[in-house]
Parts: C-alpha cells; sequence; structure tokens
C-alpha cells in the first residue's frame, strides 16, 4: 500500500470521528430536553402495565433489534424484563406482502394487531420519508397512540404527520451513516435513563 493511499484512509477514519463528534456536540446542545421527556414518557407508560412497540426501516431495524433487546434483557442492570414488542419484516410476511405489491402497508398489520391503547410507539426512521413510516404514523395517531421518532435533519414529511403530544428526535445531520450511529447513542441514552429512573433505589 502506497504512502499516498495510507494517508487518504487516515484521512477518512479522522473524518468520519470529527463528522461524529461533531453531530455529538451539536446533539447534546439540541436534543437532551426532549430524550428526557422521552424517557420520562416510557417510563410511565411501563409503569402503567403497558408496552413499547418499535419499529425501523431499512438498515434502522438493526438498531430498532437492539432497543427491543436492552428492554427485554437488560442494558446495564440485571433486572426484570421490559414489555417489548418489534414489528417488522420477516422472510415470509415480507415477500407477501411486496408479492402483493402492497408495500407501503407493510408495518400496518402487524401494528394494528398489537396495538392497545396506552402502548408507545417508537419509528427509527433516517430519511424520514418512507410512505410504509407515514402509514404507520397514521394508524398509531387514529387509535390515539402516542409516538416517539428518531430521524434526521430531512424530516419534514414524518414531523408534519405526528401530533402535538408526539416527540420527534431529530439527528442534527443529513448523512445516513452519521445518522444511525447516532440513533445508536440516544437508543442506548434512553435505555439507561429507564434503568435509572425504574431499578436505582
Amino acid at each position: 500500500m502506497s504512502e499516498i493511499s495510507e494517508n487518504n484512509l487516515l484521512d477518512k477514519v479522522k473524518n468520519a470521528f470529527t463528522e461524529s463528534i461533531q453531530t455529538q456536540i451539536s446533539a447534546t446542545e439540541s436534543l437532551s430536553a426532549t430524550i428526557v421527556q422521552a424517557a420520562e414518557m416510557l417510563v410511565d407508560s411501563l409503569l402503567k402495565g403497558h408496552k413499547i412497540i418499535v419499529c425501523g426501516h431499512g438498515r434502522s431495524n438493526a438498531n430498532a433489534q437492539f432497543l427491543v433487546t436492552n428492554l427485554l434483557h437488560r442494558y446495564h442492570l440485571d433486572r426484570p424484563s421490559l414489555p417489548a414488542l418489534l414489528i417488522g419484516l420477516d422472510g415470509t410476511l415480507g415477500s407477501s406482502i411486496i408479492a402483493d405489491n402492497n408495500s407501503s402497508q407493510i408495518f400496518i398489520r402487524q401494528f394494528e394487531c398489537v396495538a392497545q391503547q396506552g402502548d408507545i410507539l417508537i419509528i427509527l426512521s433516517p430519511l424520514g420519508r418512507e410512505e410504509a413510516i407515514l402509514n404507520l404514523i397514521h394508524s398509531a395517531n387514529s387509535r390515539e397512540l402516542p409516538i416517539i421518532t428518531l430521524t434526521g435533519r430531512q424530516n419534514d414529511h414524518i414531523r408534519g404527520a405526528l401530533g402535538e403530544e408526539d416527540l420527534d428526535i431529530s439527528i442534527p445531520a443529513q448523512k445516513e451513516t452519521r445518522i444511525i450511529e447516532n440513533h445508536l447513542l440516544v437508543i442506548n441514552i434512553l435505555c439507561d435513563l429507564i434503568e435509572y429512573r425504574l431499578f436505582s433505589h
């Protein structure tokens, strides 16, 4: 490997760290209060015996799985499981819905089967304009379920669909990779706050 290409790779690494750090600094200033508010919403719902329904679009499905794992299993503390449910596409369901040319409804059937009054819906959508996500938001609105969205800077479509009581945690970045990695940080913070509020005595 030439010296020039090594320097190029080093620059790419440093730029990625710098972008991520700058995004986190900006998010610290703009999102801390909203994250606390979201954690309080989730704790209140859990204390009332309700569940958290989580959905991640595209690559955000991995972060959605991680959030549900943290709630069902643990984040830091060895404690009882918290009721959380992931809605998404398994192979058969996804293939059937797509075969029927109905991809805009991919989350609706699962959501409408499991959603109950008092539950909270968390949506992870970096780009914030997917029709399937917007349809899911409308379905939650019709059932009067509160919604917490994790989005990026370009989130006008989702923000316009949310109700007054809903929360949007919008990462101050446009690049999808930076948004997704910072969504994971927000997930970790939320889980830390939930465990602290419920189990730290």
